[in-house]
């Protein structure tokens, strides 16, 4: 059986309304980032008017990507803002107009399934379907091979997050639509929604619609994490392993809030300009799921929406527990890929010696020596035979250690020393 352990949940915090919209920012910041690539080309001066839908950047090294504007208005500079992984990145400022004018994207059809395969990757590339669980990794490349069967990705195992479930709350009948679509573009036979055992909810959204669609079924996964990873989720629903790509098995994962944004392209022809965002924890006065405009300041929607409670020292993460980044400041800006802000108390718990327990390495997915990558994060030539670029950063060797030492850290580092080699 493939690994995972149980962590504690945490959700029904942000559960407890219905999704809320933030107001419209007076100014977005749209990073010219895409995946690994932090220095998008810039195609837009001051000054410059643009719309809602306009290529402002693109990613342009062996990935073609556009990226574009999520409002209508005036190009006022290129600044730094803080992005999702905790780094200062450039961003687009644009003045925001409120009139809401779109770029007319002609072609779209209304039966969404009548696409070509060229067609619909290339509808992919020009709206920039990116994957929304956190990867942002280009989606049309998933689908340039030859695939027999589509895993919908709606397990969201990490803690606190429930984006997911608010999408499917909202748009189970526009998600099915759109995976019956991909099946009869791609000619894919077999369509598997993965939900948690534990998420009778969710699976009872898609039921309500599922009897239409009879070449997709809902597989319940066990209540464990990182069951989402998507090389653990194809271990445990379809007992098969791969080395490299899933696409080598002819299998392809899309996170569920991926699907709608697939959805949206092939049915209105635009790219998404807004995201579902769980704002929570402990610490928030109104911790509650929130479409926010992409380019917004999360500093600007804490505060629309009740602040901070308590005095003491805050842990702001940008995304989940396990997987996110502690960060400095709340002035970090939405994107694509950010699906959860997570405030917590900073409880200061001083890291104790290794007690060589092996914890860390009984409960790695990824099959990896984190402690041992921790105690060689300078030295590249162990590094190569501990193989530091595996790790997927699921957090749960920090999780297990009872020395509490930050191991995912030390592994992050080792990835970079690796990639700098």
């Amino acid at each position: 059986m493939a690994k995972g352990i149980k962590v504690l949940s945490n959700k029904s915090m942000s559960l407890n309304d219905q999704l809320v919209e933030c107001k419209r920012p007076e100014i977005v910041y749209i990073p010219l980032v895409n995946h690994s690539k932090m220095d998008c080309e810039c195609l837009v001066k001051v000054g410059d008017k643009v719309l809602k839908g306009t290529v402002i950047g693109r990613r342009n090294d062996n990935i073609d990507l556009p990226i574009h504007a999520s409002v209508s208005g005036k190009v006022i500079g290129i600044e730094e803002k803080l992005y999702c992984n905790g780094e200062g990145v450039k961003c687009v400022a644009i003045e925001n107009d409120f009139r809401e004018k779109s770029v007319d994207l002609r072609g779209a059809k209304k039966n969404i399934a009548s696409y070509s395969k060229d067609d619909f990757i290339t509808i992919l590339k020009e709206c920039a379907v990116t994957g929304m669980g956190g990867g942002d990794f280009p989606t049309y490349i998933k689908y340039k091979s030859e695939l027999n069967t589509i895993i919908v990705n709606a397990a969201e195992c990490e803690p606190y997050i429930t984006a997911d479930y608010m999408m499917v709350k909202l748009h189970a009948d526009e998600i099915l639509e759109a995976v019956d679509a991909i099946m009869e573009i791609n000619g894919i036979d077999k369509g598997i929604i993965a939900i948690k055992e534990s998420n009778i909810e969710m699976r009872d959204e898609f039921i309500h619609y599922l009897g239409t669609y009879p070449k997709i079924t809902i597989t319940m996964v066990r209540n464990v994490y990182p069951i989402g990873w998507e090389k653990l989720l194809i271990k445990e629903i379809l007992g098969i392993e791969y080395e490299k790509l899933p696409s080598d098995k002819g299998i392809v994962v899309n996170n569920v809030s991926t699907i709608y944004a697939i959805y949206k392209a092939l049915k209105y022809r635009r790219p998404i300009s807004k995201r579902i965002v769980t704002v929570t924890g402990e610490r928030l006065q109104e911790p509650k799921n929130i479409l926010i405009r992409l380019g917004t300041s999360m500093k600007n929607v804490i505060e629309e929406f009740g602040g901070y409670i308590g005095s003491s020292k805050i842990r702001f993460i940008a995304g989940g527990p396990m997987m996110g980044t502690c960060l400095d400041t709340d002035d970090l800006v939405v994107t694509k890929n950010l699906n959860c802000v997570l405030v917590i108390d900073d409880k200061d718990e001083a890291d104790l010696p290794c007690i060589r327990c092996g914890r860390c390495i009984a409960v790695c997915p990824a099959n990896i020596c984190p402690v041992l990558i921790k105690d060689k994060v300078n030295d590249f030539e162990s590094l190569k035979y501990l193989h530091p670029e595996k790790c997927i950063e699921c957090g749960l060797c920090s999780y297990i250690c009872p020395s509490k030492i930050r191991i995912r850290e030390s592994v992050r580092e080792a990835k970079k020393e690796i990639r700098r080699h």
